[in-house]
C-alpha cells in the first residue's frame, strides 16, 4: 500500500509551506538563537506559523527541526536533547494539522550538519550517518508522513542522510540541494549530476531549495528534468536575495512574482512547489490561487467538505471561513426586538411533538427557539441532536443552552467544537441545575467550571484557542449569552456575577421568568444598567396551582403575591388571565427591553402562540 504522501504526489502537484526560520526571525526571535528548541520553549509561536501556512492553503508543512541534529544542537549545549526536540516538533505540526481539520501532510525536516565531512573536515561518514539516523528515528517516532532532507551543498552528505533514513523506514523522502546563482551546487555539481545521484539513492522526489530565488531555480528545474528519470521534482526557492535594511533582513520577491513562477514550475514538470527563506503565508496563499486555477477539480476532491442541510459548514478549503451572523446575532446587533421561545427536549427519543410545536411557533412569526439542556436535573434527549433535529425540520435559528453539570473540561470543549462544526453557534452559557434538583439525586455532577468559566472558554475558542491556550486552528464564531436571575435571594452576588459574565464575553443576557417588570428595572438600576441587550423571560401561568408550584418549588422563580391572588380569584378563568398577563408583560417589555424569551409550560405551545398575538 503506497504511503499517503506518495498517493497524494501521484494525484497531482503539492504545495509545500514557506519559511520557518525567517518567519521566526520576523516575529522577534534572534538570528543567532536556536530555532529548534522553540519547539519546547515557545511552542505556540511555532504552531502559529504552521497554522498560518495551513490557512494559506499549504498541502504540506515541514517540522521545525531543520537544525535539530546533535551537531547543530551542540552549539547551544543541547546535543543530548535531539529526541525530545524532534518529537516535539512533529507533535506541534500534527496538533495544528488536527486542529485545522485539513488533510495536510507533515514532513520531517532534516538539514545538513553544519560541519564538513572528512577529509575536508573532522566529521566521519559513520558519525554523520549516526547523527542523521538519530534525528530520523525521533521524527519517525513522532509520526511524520514523509521526510524532507533539504538545503544540502554536498552530495556525499545528503547521500548519508538518505541512507540513514532508508535504514529505519520506507517512508517517502524528498531530497533537495542548494544551488548558487550559477546554477551549480556550492561544490560545483550540475543539476543533471544531482538528479542522477539523488535518484539512485531511492528518494521519492528530488529537487532544489534555498540560496537563490525563483528565476534561478526555474532554470535548475529545467536542467534537472531530463536527468531525473521520471521522479517527481521539488522546487522551493527563496523570496529572492536578502537585503539588510538597518538590523533587518528583507526579501524582495513579491507573492505575485513567486506565485507566477510556481505556476510555471508546475508547467515545467515540478510536482512539489513552495518556498524557503523569506517566503511567508502570503506567498503561499498566492501560489495556492495559481495552483487551484490549474487543478481545481483535483483540489476540491482532495479536500471534501462535510455539510449539513442547513448552512454550509465549509467554504474554500484552507482559507478562513467567514460565517454570516446567526439570526439572533443579527437581530441583537441591529437592535431589533428579539423573540425566542424555549423548547424542552423530549423525555424519550422522539421529537415529533416538539417539531410540530416549533412549526406552529414559526407560523406565528417566531424565528429563534431556545433548546434546553437538562433543566431541573432531569434526563431528556441530549441538547445538540435535539437542536439539529428541530432546525432541520423547521429552518428556525437555534439558541442552544449549554450547562456545565454533566461535562468535564474536555467534554465541554469537545461538545462545543462539535456544535460549531454543525453550525450551532448561539450558546446560552449556564452553570446548570444540580442533580439533586431532579430525578437522579445520587448522580455525580462535574462542574469543572461554572457559567462564567464556560463563557471564558467560548471566548477563547472565538480567539482560536482552547482552555489551555493551545491552538484549535480556525477560531470559532460563537455568539454567547448568559442567564440572569433578577429576583435572586443574594442580589449583590447576582450583580457581581452579572458583571463578570459580561466581562468574560457574554453578548446578551436572558432572565429567569419575570412577573413584575419593575423588579427587573430596580435590579438593573442597582447593577448600574446593562451594557448588553436583555431578553426578558416570560412564562405564562396556567392556574393558581401552577403559580404556587413555580413560586415555592422551582429555583430562580419568584411570583409576586398579587399575581398569585389574581389567579386564585380567577378560578376556571385562570388560564385566560395568565395569557392576558403574559401579553401585557410582552407589550411592556417591548417598550423597555431588547427582547422576550417565552417559555411554554406542559408543552402547551398554543398558549405561547396566543401570547405572541400581543406582538403581532
Amino acid at each position: 500500500m503506497p504511503h499517503a504522501f506518495s498517493r497524494r504526489l501521484e494525484a497531482g502537484p503539492l504545495l509545500c509551506d514557506g519559511a520557518m526560520g525567517t518567519m521566526l526571525y520576523a516575529r522577534g526571535v534572534s538570528l543567532d538563537a536556536c530555532f529548534d528548541v522553540l519547539n519546547r520553549n515557545n511552542p505556540r509561536l511555532v504552531q502559529a506559523i504552521h497554522a498560518d501556512y495551513i490557512a494559506a492553503g499549504a498541502d504540506c508543512i515541514e517540522t521545525n527541526t531543520f537544525g535539530a541534529s546533535r551537531f547543530k544542537l551542540a552549539i547551544h549545549g543541547l546535543e543530548g536533547d535531539v529526541r525530545d526536540i524532534n518529537l516535539r516538533g512533529v507533535r506541534l505540526a500534527r496538533d495544528v494539522r488536527e486542529a485545522a481539520g485539513r488533510d495536510v501532510l507533515v514532513l520531517g525536516s532534516i538539514g545538513p550538519l553544519g560541519k564538513y565531512l572528512a577529509p575536508l573536515g573532522a566529521v566521519t561518514a559513520d558519525a554523520a550517518r549516526a547523527a542523521f539516523r538519530e534525528q530520523a528515528e525521533a521524527l519517525l517516532e513522532g509520526g511524520v508522513d514523509a521526510f524532507i532532507v533539504e538545503t544540502f551543498s554536498d552530495l556525499a552528505e545528503i547521500a548519508l542522510a538518505v541512507e540513514a533514513i532508508r535504514a529505519i523506514t520506507d517512508l517517502p523522502v524528498v531530497a533537495q540541494m542548494a544551488f548558487t546563482d550559477d546554477g551549480v551546487t556550492f561544490t560545483g555539481r550540475t543539476p543533471g549530476e544531482v538528479a542522477r545521484t539523488l535518484g539512485a539513492l531511492g528518494a521519492q522526489a528530488l529537487g532544489a531549495n534555498c540560496s537563490v530565488g525563483s528565476s534561478t531555480l526555474y532554470e535548475v528545474l529545467e536542467r534537472m528534468a531530463p536527468a531525473a528519470g521520471g521522479l517527481p521534482l521539488s522546487i522551493q526557492p527563496n523570496a529572492g536575495l536578502p537585503s539588510r535594511i538597518g538590523e533587518r533582513l528583507i526579501y524582495l520577491s513579491s507573492p505575485a512574482y513567486m506565485a507566477d513562477y510556481a505556476g510555471r514550475m508546475v508547467d515545467a514538470g515540478a510536482r512539489i512547489v513552495g518556498g524557503c527563506c523569506g517566503t511567508t503565508p502570503q506567498h503561499i496563499a498566492a501560489m495556492r490561487e495559481v495552483l487551484d486555477r490549474k487543478v481545481p477539480v483535483r483540489r476540491a476532491a482532495r479536500l471534501p467538505t462535510v455539510t449539513v442541510s442547513a448552512p454550509a459548514v465549509g467554504e474554500a478549503a484552507g482559507l478562513r471561513t467567514v460565517r454570516p451572523p446567526t439570526t439572533l446575532q443579527r437581530k441583537l446587533e441591529a437592535r431589533e426586538f428579539v423573540v425566542t421561545v424555549e423548547l424542552d427536549p423530549p423525555r424519550g427519543h422522539t421529537v415529533e411533538k416538539l417539531v410540530q410545536g416549533a412549526k406552529l411557533l414559526k407560523e406565528r412569526g417566531v424565528e429563534i427557539v431556545d433548546i434546553n439542556d437538562g433543566s431541573l436535573g432531569r434526563v431528556r434527549m441530549s441538547v445538540l441532536p435535539t437542536a439539529l433535529l428541530v432546525r432541520e425540520a423547521t429552518g428556525l435559528d437555534v439558541n442552544m443552552h449549554f450547562t456545565c453539570r454533566d461535562r468535564n473540561l474536555m467534554g465541554i470543549q469537545a461538545d462545543l467544537l462539535g456544535a460549531h462544526a454543525l453550525d450551532i453557534r448561539n450558546i446560552l452559557a449556564m452553570t446548570g441545575d444540580p442533580p439533586r434538583a431532579g430525578d437522579y439525586v445520587d448522580a455525580t455532577a462535574v462542574f469543572d467550571v461554572d457559567g462564567i468559566g464556560l463563557i471564558e472558554i467560548i471566548r477563547r475558542m472565538n480567539e482560536g484557542l482552547d482552555a489551555t491556550g493551545a491552538s484549535i486552528g480556525e477560531p470559532t464564531s460563537f455568539c454567547v449569552g448568559a442567564a440572569l436571575n433578577p429576583v435572586a435571594a443574594d442580589a449583590a452576588r447576582e450583580i457581581e456575577r452579572f458583571h463578570r459574565k459580561v466581562r468574560a464575553g457574554a453578548r446578551w443576557v436572558q432572565t429567569q421568568p419575570v412577573y413584575d417588570l419593575d423588579s427587573l428595572d430596580r435590579f438593573l438600576e442597582r447593577a448600574g444598567g446593562s451594557p448588553v441587550p436583555v431578553l426578558v423571560g416570560i412564562l405564562p401561568l396556567h392556574s393558581f396551582r401552577h403559580a404556587e408550584f413555580l413560586h415555592n418549588e422551582v429555583p430562580g422563580i419568584s411570583i409576586p403575591e398579587p399575581v398569585r391572588r389574581r389567579l386564585r380569584d380567577a378560578g376556571d378563568g385562570a388560564l385566560r388571565l395568565g395569557i392576558e398577563m403574559a401579553q401585557a408583560l410582552v407589550r411592556a417589555v417591548r417598550e423597555r427591553y431588547s427582547g422576550a424569551y417565552l417559555m411554554p409550560s406542559f408543552g402547551r405551545f398554543e398558549v405561547v402562540a396566543e401570547v405572541l398575538d400581543a406582538i403581532r
